[in-house]
């Protein structure tokens, strides 16, 4: 590299050395063009005259001014020479001192006061300052006044080729899909160069492929990639690395290169039909096998990936199409055979099924490369199992009216063992269907008998379940629902639907309707409900009321004449016979109650009640109400003014709490003796905290019964006293009737 760069710079500055020693010494400046170029004794004066004008004045000048060039990165034992300054003021006498300032004086540029020699004293580079603006000045050299005005100049470094390209943004990666065509573009790069780029051609860039070769190109000038070979398979290879390279001075020999690399991967399309990984597979399933159960999977293999590989599955022939079913795995891209119907051993023992993978995403450009899908074969080899005893029916449906007879039989269900041993069955009812034990089954031929009387009004329907299981495996059973239903019999007499009571109103008129009655019967007919009323034979000439029967299967009855009287009869009894269409027919007598009630003109039922006996006496409803209230009110003050009187009559004894007093209640009569039991009660003695008042005698009413009002010990003591004093004087009495006793024996 110095080597080239010396080289370089030898050929740049032989010409300029050789115009130097043979031009004069004003030559020593860049070129400079007619508005530079001012002579001595005719300086440089621009006065703004207007936006628009501007007046050039010519003034005499001693020296000329311009721009100077320096190569950058130069280096050598000597500092370079860049230029030279001069005025024709100076005659060579050394009288002239020039001066240099502004970017770079003293440090990178170094002016000979004496010549006016600029050399540069350090190595430059353009990449880092392109130019630098100065300032020269010649003064006297004794006096240092200025000999002419200060001019600024500009010395420019010019540029080499001594930055490689370089690309900022690799290394780069970029796709393409498979099987593109020839010329299809892949991605495109850029390299950078930090010479100058209008100066020579050492920005100039050219772009070439070093690595990957033959499979992609690259545009020179664009640096544009595109792909080289046709048709690249991505099953074959899916990576490519290429290298690529940027050249500046337009590519030529001596020119600086940059390198970068481009990884391309080739994206997957749908050019590969999948394939099973064998043409015939085989499997096995006991024939119990729960329906859905996975019996198997198959794959087809596709060199695609994602949704190029994705594959759906389908039986499309065989003689176990009804029976099985293929899903497709979306995770493992495989098919999951499956039992749709159950399966028997003793009835086929095998199965083939063809099934079909096809691609779900076909692309169009590639459908002359084939179909995308491929077959196979399933053998599947039902083994035997023992299975539970199967019933010749899902359900059963059993009818038995409600009179049947107790242990009659109402149906029968059966049931067998499919496997090939075929063991017995024995029956059984499942006793939580059954909780009131209505039925039997025998255990052995099924049949189902009746236990209790049944009754449609009560239940119509009863489910039960029966149980077989096998004799020789009892963990084989099998359960099946049997519903009974119980058929009507004309086992009910019909009634009327409710309770009624008819009114008939004093004026009413012969014909009227006095009361529509309807009739229920708790059987079910098939035919439904046809109903016959009549009266009691020995009121068919009821002089009273008649009877109609409806249309709507109701009853009316119809008054015979008018002037109906509450005095003489308030209520009339009319029996009506109610009979059924069954067979044999049932009949009751329903008994109809209509009341005689005052009504209005209109037939507004009013009143009803016994009150209406008085109303010919001319009160009315209010006045009798109102003397039944005086008569409660003079009753009232009677029993209150009689109470009043009996308390004021009563003797009033009232005791301090300190009152220990004997209270002395007398009786006109005497003791009875040992056989008078009522005289005296010996539990108050015994017990005289028991008692918490005044206990008079039983035997005998006494002239005054008062109690005191005193607190519970005064009173305590005083009725012991008391008792004690009957007992007392009832011994007496009893010594005294013994005494006299005894005299008269």
């Amino acid at each position: 590299m110095p080597e080239r760069l010396a080289e370089m710079l030898l050929d740049l500055w032989t010409p300029l050395i050789i115009l130097w020693i043979t031009l004069p010494p004003c030559i020593y400046m860049a070129p400079m063009n007619q508005s530079q170029v001012l002579m001595s004794g005719s300086p440089l004066e621009i006065n703004s005259l207007g936006e628009e004008q501007r007046i050039l004045n010519r003034s005499k000048r001693g020296w000329v001014w311009n721009q100077m060039f320096v190569l950058e990165e130069f280096s050598g034992p000597e500092p370079i020479l860049v230029g030279r300054l001069h005025t024709d003021l100076d005659p060579g006498s050394k009288k002239i001192k020039y001066i240099l300032s502004g970017d770079g004086a003293g440090t990178i540029f170094q002016i000979n006061d004496v010549t006016g020699d600029i050399h540069a004293i350090k190595r430059l580079d353009r990449e880092e300052k392109a130019e630098y603006t100065l300032t020269a000045q010649a003064v006297d050299w004794e006096t240092s006044k200025p000999l002419e005005p200060p001019s600024e100049f500009i010395i420019k470094v010019q540029d080499i080729n001594d930055n490689a390209p370089e690309f900022l943004n690799g290394p780069y990666h970029a796709t393409v899909p498979e099987m593109s065509i020839l010329g299809t573009s892949v991605t495109n790069v850029t390299a950078t160069d930090a010479d100058d780029p209008v100066y020579g051609n050492s920005a100039k860039l050219v772009y070439s492929i070093l690595e990957g070769q033959p499979y992609f190109s690259i545009e020179p000038e664009t640096a544009i990639i595109k792909t080289a070979l046709p048709n690249m398979d991505r099953e074959a290879k899916e990576e490519y690395l290429v290298v690529i390279q940027a050249k500046d001075m337009g590519g030529h020999s001596g020119g600086l290169s940059g390198t970068t690399t481009l990884t391309v991967t080739l994206t997957d399309v749908n050019d590969n039909p999948p394939k099973f990984a064998q043409s015939l597979y085989h499997f096995s399933v006991p024939e119990d096998v729960v329906l859905g159960t996975a019996i198997g999977r198959v794959k087809a293999n596709d060199q695609d990936i994602g949704e190029n590989a994705q594959s759906s599955y389908d039986i499309i022939d065989g003689d176990g199409t009804a029976l099985f079913e293929i899903t497709s795995d979306a995770q493992a891209q495989d098919g999951i055979i499956r039992l749709r119907k159950p399966l028997d051993f003793e009835t086929k023992k095998s199965y083939t099924l063809k099934v079909e993978a096809a691609n779900v995403h076909i692309d169009p450009r590639f459908s002359s490369r084939g179909p995308f899908k491929d077959t196979a074969t399933v053998k599947i080899v039902v083994e035997d199992a023992d299975e539970p005893p199967v019933f010749s029916s899902p359900t059963y449906l059993l009818e038995v009216h409600e009179n049947a007879a107790l242990n009659s039989v109402i149906g029968q269900v059966t049931a067998r063992d499919p496997d090939i041993t075929s063991s017995p069955i024995r029956f059984s009812i499942d006793r939580h269907t059954d909780l009131e034990r209505q039925f039997n089954i025998n255990a052995d031929d099924g049949k189902i008998t009746l236990a209790t009387p049944l009754d449609r009004e009560l239940s119509v329907w009863h489910n039960i379940t029966i149980i077989a299981t096998e004799i020789r495996n009892h963990s084989q059973i099998s359960r099946v629902p049997v519903a009974i239903k119980v058929l009507d019999v004309n086992d009910n007499a019909p009634e009327f639907a409710s309770e009624y009571e008819a009114f008939l109103c004093e004026n009413g008129k012969p014909g009227q309707v006095i009361q529509t009655v309807s009739a229920m019967d708790k059987d079910d007919p098939k035919n439904g409900h046809y109903f016959l009323y009549s009266l009691l034979p020995e009121m068919v000439n009821n002089p009273n009321f008649t009877i109609k029967k409806n249309e709507d299967n109701s009853l009316s009855i119809l008054a015979k004449h008018n002037g109906f009287n509450r005095q003489k009869q308030e209520v009339y009894l009319l029996p009506i016979i109610i009979s059924d269409s069954g067979n044999p027919p049932l009949s009751s007598t329903s008994t109809l109650t209509i009341r005689v009630c005052g009504c209005s003109n209109d037939g507004v039922v009013q009143s009803c009640n016994v009150e209406a006996y008085v109303l010919p006496i001319g009160l009315s409803m209010g006045a009798l109400i109102a003397i039944l209230a005086c008569i409660i009110l003079l009753l009232v003050i009677v029993v209150l003014f009689v109470t009043l009187r009996r308390h004021k009559n009563e003797p009033l004894i009232i005791k301090d709490d300190e009152d220990v007093r004997e209270n002395i209640i007398r009786y006109d009569d005497e003791g009875g003796g040992e056989e008078d039991t009522e005289a005296f009660d010996i539990a108050t003695l015994q017990n005289p905290d028991g008692i918490n008042g005044f206990l008079p005698r039983k035997d005998i009413k006494p002239d005054l019964q008062f109690m005191p009002r005193l607190q519970k010990r005064v009173a305590r003591r005083n009725v012991t006293r008391c008792c004690l004093k009957r007992k007392t004087v009832e011994n007496h009495g009893f010594n005294e009737l013994r005494g006299q006793d005894q005299k008269r024996k």
